[in-house]
């Protein structure tokens, strides 16, 4: 599926922090957040607050790595923080706009360019907008052509990259991914992933994913269901309700196992 353009991810990053900004304004800032247990809703907006503000930094003065940063004192008011949120937020949106999606920039991923955070910051802004609105109670529907990128995101980026020490051991098992209000298709191939990481030195042999082209064979399973609702579900911000399984069920299963956890 094609990705979205600069721009859109840029008025998508506009119009989601501004929803955001919008809900957490109107909420107690000690109402639990059901999506993330740890927090409250100040939580969420000085966890927003200091993202944005961390992106706007890398894209201004693309550093070859982040370095040690001054931390930002979190200030003791609810108004006070959303004014710092609104800083933040505004430097992300006017530092992305006079950037070039194309030129080189730090990132944590294996795509190292502005563009990654273009497209990675519309869409944090997108879920953490559905962690505010769990907040409140107070919901709004996502952008099927935004959600619908964001499932491929999740796929490919958050659940299924590969990080340089690791290994993907690919099965011959796929799962198609259907959005059914936009007409995209993800196709995922299980695996196992291999390998210890460097800086913790933990080990891993476990289920893992891949995005793949259309293999030009029939899905082993089929999980189908519109945009907004498969986003909200890979990122364990929805559950069920409006998404579909057919085929081999034990497939499903392994590839649930592989998505049904939180995403770092």
């Amino acid at each position: 599926m094609a990705m979205l353009t600069s721009t859109d991810y840029l008025g998508h990053l506009r119009t989601e922090s501004r929803r955001f900004r919008d809900v957490l304004a109107a909420c107690d800032p000690t109402a639990p957040v059901p999506t993330c247990p740890a927090w409250n809703a100040s939580d969420l907006l000085w966890h927003l607050t200091t993202v944005q503000g961390f992106w706007a930094e890398i894209v201004a003065t693309r550093p070859a790595a982040p370095g040690e940063r001054v931390p930002t004192e979190r200030p003791d008011s609810h108004e006070a923080m959303l004014a710092l949120f609104d800083e933040a937020s505004a430097a992300l949106v006017t530092v992305l706009g006079t950037a070039d999606p194309a030129e080189p920039a730090w990132t944590w991923a294996r795509e190292q360019t502005v563009g990654f955070t273009f497209r990675r910051q519309a869409h944090e802004a997108l879920i953490h907008r559905l962690d505010a609105e769990h907040a409140t109670g107070l919901f709004s529907p996502l952008d099927p052509a935004l959600a619908a990128d964001g499932v491929q995101e999740a796929l490919d980026v958050m659940f299924g990259g590969t990080p340089a020490w690791g290994e993907f051991h690919p099965l011959p098992r796929h799962v198609r991914v259907d959005c059914t209000d936009t007409g995209d298709a993800v196709w995922v191939q299980l695996g196992t992933f291999t390998g210890t990481d460097p800086d913790t030195g933990t080990s891993y042999d476990e289920g893992d994913i891949g995005v793949v082209p259309d293999p030009g064979t029939p899905p082993d399973a089929v999980v189908a269901g519109p945009a907004g609702a498969l986003d909200a579900w890979l990122w364990r911000r929805g559950d069920d309700r409006d998404v579909s399984v057919t085929g081999d069920r034990e497939v499903y299963d392994r590839f649930r196992a592989a998505v049904d956890h939180p995403i770092d």
